[in-house]
């Protein structure tokens, strides 16, 4: 049997567990959109609760994002083109959150800016609260988002436009140049692909922002928590909810995946 878009040859028996691994994912998302009631769904999804969730899930998530992109761009610039000792470990740090348990990475966040924090301290004698408000929520957000949009970015940079750079500087073009007319222009799809993985991850964090920001309805109560709630309270509204952030997800992934199609013709 022959692998789609290309020559090479692979054992018929392995469709057998690949399907087992498909129907493993498959299976769960079937049995979410059993439950759904479909005739209920928009009264579900504009709840009071639903819509206070929902808001502050999408202006934390779009927030987050963008500190995201601020931050991860110039991070993956270092780590795809410097070379310099104990570049291994700030990449192994940087895409620790990716392994790390959100809770751990809630707690390490508390440590550092809550109240007997770190940092938190200072910023308290200053009258700046970080813990358990709605700054937290992005903080916690973009901690568990920001190695998806720098791993895509990486690859792309690792991959792409090495060559237009090249030229470029060899015209004369300066370093900022390169980056800003050449670099910057032709990663942009990659960006893009990964800024909405980002708030993708955001918009669906769950334990960081719990243990962070706590859960207050308006302030930090975000789509997950209010699913977490509503699971015993309403069943029905945390199936509905649940459903809005698998389309989110989905879309997330579709757009990475058509990005790397792209990229393999």
């Amino acid at each position: 049997m022959t692998a789609r878009g290309g020559g090479t040859r692979i054992p018929g028996w392995l469709y057998i567990p690949a399907a087992a691994g498909a129907a493993l994912v498959l299976l769960p998302l079937a049995g979410l959109l059993s439950r759904v009631d479909w005739p209920a769904l928009p009264a579900l999804l504009t709840t009071e609760a639903s819509l206070d969730a929902l808001w502050l899930s999408v202006r934390t998530a779009a927030l987050s994002t963008a500190i995201c992109v601020v931050l991860g761009v110039p991070l993956a610039f270092v780590l795809a083109r410097s070379a310099f000792r104990g570049l291994a470990l700030v990449r192994a740090v940087v895409l620790l959150p990716l392994v790390l348990p959100p809770v751990v990475g809630g707690l390490a966040l508390l440590y550092a800016f809550g109240r007997n924090g770190l940092l938190g301290e200072a910023l308290e004698l200053g009258g700046i609260r970080i813990g358990f408000t709605t700054t937290a929520v992005v903080l916690a957000q973009a901690f568990v988002s920001l190695p998806f949009l720098v791993l895509s970015l990486e690859g792309a940079l690792r991959l792409e436009h090495r060559p237009y750079e090249l030229v470029a500087a060899t015209l004369g073009a300066s370093p900022s140049v390169v980056l800003r007319r050449i670099s910057l222009p032709l990663m942009l799809p990659a960006l893009i692909s990964g800024a909405v993985l980002a708030f993708a991850r955001s918009l669906g964090e769950f334990g960081a922002t719990l243990t962070f920001a706590g859960s207050y309805q308006g302030t930090t109560r975000t789509l997950p928590l209010e699913i977490y709630l509503q699971r015993e309270v309403d069943p029905d509204v945390a199936v509905a909810l649940s459903l809005l952030l698998v389309i989110v997800a989905l879309v997330g992934v579709l757009l990475t995946a058509s990005r790397q199609r792209g990229l393999r013709t």
